[in-house]
């Protein structure tokens, strides 16, 4: 049994994905403009976007369960997939960069 999927749903799922990827580019937030005494703190901050990414990957696993049971548009579905994928790409990146950064002052002289 073949998915018929019609060539405009197609299309407009990689414009959301390309959208996405252009808007993940981009920082949501300005992190230069958060003051020291007056702004949130790191750990705050990285836990907001650790909840994003558990956020956005719950409803990933909601539409596809939607999907499966005939209740989703496959264009939507495609859509929260690449959000989460882009989501889980970007904390990684970060995750390594911390890491990078933690060695590097470790290698420091005292």
């Amino acid at each position: 049994m073949a998915i018929n999927t019609p060539f405009n749903a197609a299309a407009a799922a990689y414009g959301n994905a390309s959208r996405l990827i252009s808007q993940s580019a981009k920082p949501a937030t300005d992190l230069t403009a958060l003051a020291p005494g007056g702004g949130q703190n790191f750990a705050q901050l990285l836990a907001q976007q650790v909840q994003g990414v558990v956020d956005t990957g719950k409803k990933s696993d909601a539409l596809a369960m939607d999907m499966v049971n005939g209740k989703a548009n496959v264009v939507d579905m495609v859509t929260a997939v690449s959000e989460s994928e882009m989501a889980i790409e970007s904390m990684v990146t970060i995750r390594d960069r911390v890491i990078s950064a933690y060695e590097e002052i470790m290698k420091m002289p005292i």
